[in-house]
This record gives C-alpha cells, structure tokens and sequence, in this order.
C-alpha cells in the first residue's frame, strides 16, 4: 500500500478514537433525560434543554454502530445501544408509523412531521447496528422504515421520492429541510440519502424489490440529477423533474461520486458499475472547481457567488471522494488532492482545545462562532464515516 495512504489511515483511526468519538460520549450524553443532549453551540456552551433532532440521533447511532463494526471497543457498543434505545423509545410515532422530526429535551413530540429525509437515515442507522450487532430486532425496524417510504412517498407516475408529510402522511405544502432550501416536492439530498440507505440495507437484505429500487435510484441520479452538461449535481425539481435551482454544491458532488459508485457496487450489476464509475469520475472532476490552493473545498457557487466558507462536512467529504476517485482511476493526483483536503481539516478545521470540528472556517481562516459544535445538523457522521471509509479501504 501506498506510504501516504498508510499514514492517512493510521491519523484518521487517531483522529476517531482520540477525537471525535470521545467527544459525544463523554460530552453529549444526556444522563437525566436519556439518550444525547441536543445542542452544543461552537463556543462549547452546552444547551441542555434544546430539542432533540431524529437526524442527530440516527447520525449518532450509525456512527457509534460503525465505529463498534470495525474497532469492537464496547463503549461504541454501549453508546450505540443507548441511541438506539432512545429513538426507539421517543422518536417512533406508535399511532402513524415512521419518526418524529424533533422532540423536546425531555423526550416529547414538538415537531411530528415525517420528512422522508429523515427515515432514511434511520433505516441507515439500524441497518448499521444490525451489522454491528447482528440484533434482528434493528434489522426488522429497518425492512419496516424501507416498506413506509415505498408505500408514502414513492411517485408511482413520475418515479423518484416526495419530501415531506404530516404526521398521518399528507403531503406537505412546505417540503424544505431547512430554511435555505428551495420548497420543491423532489430534491437532490433526500434521493442521495435514501440510496445511501437503501445501500446499507441491501448488504444485509437480499430482497428483489429493495435491489430493484435501488437500481432505480442509481438511474435517478445519473439520468435526472446529474447534470448532463456540468456534470454537477442538480439539487431541487418540481414533480416532473424539471430543475428548480441554480446552486453548485461541491460538497455534495464529491460526496455523490462515491456513494453511487458504492450503491452499484453492492448491487453487484458489473455492467451498470462500470458505466457509473465513469459517471462519477465526471461528478468528482466537477466537484474539483470548488477546490482551493489551500487544498480545500469551499461550500457552493450560486448564478456567479462564490461561497467560500469551508465546512467540516464538504472536507470530510472530500477526503473520501477524492481517494475513491484514485482508486477507482489510479491517477495519483486523486490521491494528492485526498491528502491536501485533509491537511487542510487537521491544521485548521479541528478543535484541538474543545474536541470535535469546528462548523466551518472563513476565506481569511477565522472560525464561524454562530456554527455549533454538536447540534440538529452537526452529528458525528460526516467526520466519523470519514475516518472509518478510509479506515476499512485496501
């Protein structure tokens, strides 16, 4: 193996252990209310009595059942189980079916709307701690989460997956994840999430309508999400699929050029693979013009403004992308561009007095103070999976 890539794997195995994870098991459990408290703020101010985010808590459960998958430390195993107890516990709606978007500190429903976005990653998280654990139990919730959104949200006529819906599943007149994006019925991160899902369930579930929905998926992102002529993501679409944004993200590229390529990967159609990976390596060359001399991502480009804020997430990111894209090519240059993403998060992105990353840090290198440290988008997902990706590859 490479002596670089070596020496990449050995300090972001140190970076996990030493870091990141030590971060939310020591600082983030929520020891009078159950599970993980919901907010830290960027200071490392705690916010005790902040609502609790179904995303947080499945990030944090995928996380912890990943790390236990690989390094076996039972307080991965135990931080884990602790998640999934809490979800099961407080997120699950027993009347409707799916999860709650958010619930208050002390565990009751506030926000019981039902964005698909969201069940996707707990059928991510509980699929990962069936692998962790082999407990059929997280297995079944996630088979269950895969047959909801078949049944609620899946566009029978016009293909791909409706965003959001009310607590007994009528569709929502505003879809938006958040305040920033645009409220359209279809969008490019929730479909990259449930292949994402949908791919982790496929390696533990060979069942031939999830394999046919997941081929589905792939064929959504490379016939109606990538852009054909960019060869960036499109991010948002009306019913009929008809673009609705202008918005380059590069964070989102790089990291769709590798989840598809893992999504047809574990399909295992060799033929279908090799036409993605050409397709991703167009993704990855795309996301390539957000890229600094610094060796950075910065976050997006919207009709000729140039965001260059860099956000823990878009680099983690780019560490993976960008070694996928040589392994997958073998041009060292990929390589280069792994490393150098990552020399950027070492010496300015992590906490080295806090613990965890900072949100993002500016175009002159000062820290965002307003992003938080842990919070309803800040999970111990992207930096954590960023170590282990590189972790387990050859």
């Amino acid at each position: 193996m490479n002596s670089n890539l070596l020496e990449l794997k050995e300090q972001l195995k140190k970076e996990l252990t030493d870091n990141i994870l030590p971060f939310w098991s020591e600082k983030m459990i929520d020891i009078g209310n159950g599970g993980f408290y919901g907010q830290i703020k960027g200071d490392g101010q705690l916010v005790s009595k902040a609502d609790k985010g179904g995303i947080l808590n499945a990030r944090i459960l995928w996380s912890f059942s990943s790390a236990y998958l690989q390094e076996k430390n039972p307080l991965y195993l135990e931080m884990a189980n602790r998640a999934k107890d809490f979800i099961l516990n407080h997120f699950f709606d027993p009347e409707f079916g799916g999860t709650y978007w958010t619930i208050s500190f002390e565990g009751k429903p506030v926000d019981t709307k039902k964005q698909i976005y969201s069940q996707a990653f707990f059928i991510y998280a509980f699929t990962e701690h069936f692998r962790a654990t082999g407990d059929e139990s997280s297995l079944q919730i996630a088979i269950e989460l895969f047959r909801m959104i078949e049944k609620r949200s899946f566009d029978h006529e016009l293909n791909g997956y409706f965003e959001a819906y009310s607590r007994d599943w009528q569709l929502l007149e505003d879809l938006r994840l958040s305040e920033k994006d645009e409220n359209e019925k279809k969008t490019m991160n929730t479909h990259l999430h449930i292949l994402e899902a949908y791919t982790n369930l496929y390696r533990v579930w060979n069942d031939d309508e999830l394999a046919n929905k997941l081929r589905n998926l792939i064929l959504i992102f490379t016939e109606k999400i990538v852009n054909q002529n960019t060869f960036h993501l499109d991010l948002f679409f009306d019913e009929n699929w008809n673009t609705k944004s202008t918005i380059i993200s590069y964070g989102h590229d790089i990291e769709a050029s590798w989840l598809i390529d893992e999504a047809a990967g574990v399909l295992g159609d060799q033929e279908l693979l090799a036409d993605v990976q050409k397709t991703c390596i167009q993704i990855a060359e795309a996301a390539c013009e957000g890229l600094q001399p610094d060796g950075s991502l910065v976050y997006e480009l919207d009709k000729g403004h140039l965001d260059t804020d860099r956000h823990w997430w878009v680099n983690a990111e780019g560490v993976v992308g960008f070694l996928n894209a040589f392994e997958l090519t073998g041009d060292h240059e990929w390589l280069e561009k792994s490393l150098n993403c990552w020399k950027y998060i070492k010496d300015n992105l992590i906490d080295t007095e806090k613990g965890e990353w900072f949100w993002s840090i500016s175009d002159d290198g000062t820290v965002n103070g307003n992003g938080d440290k842990a919070g309803f988008w800040k999970c111990p997902y992207h930096n954590s999976r960023m170590c282990l990706e590189v972790m387990m590859r050859d």
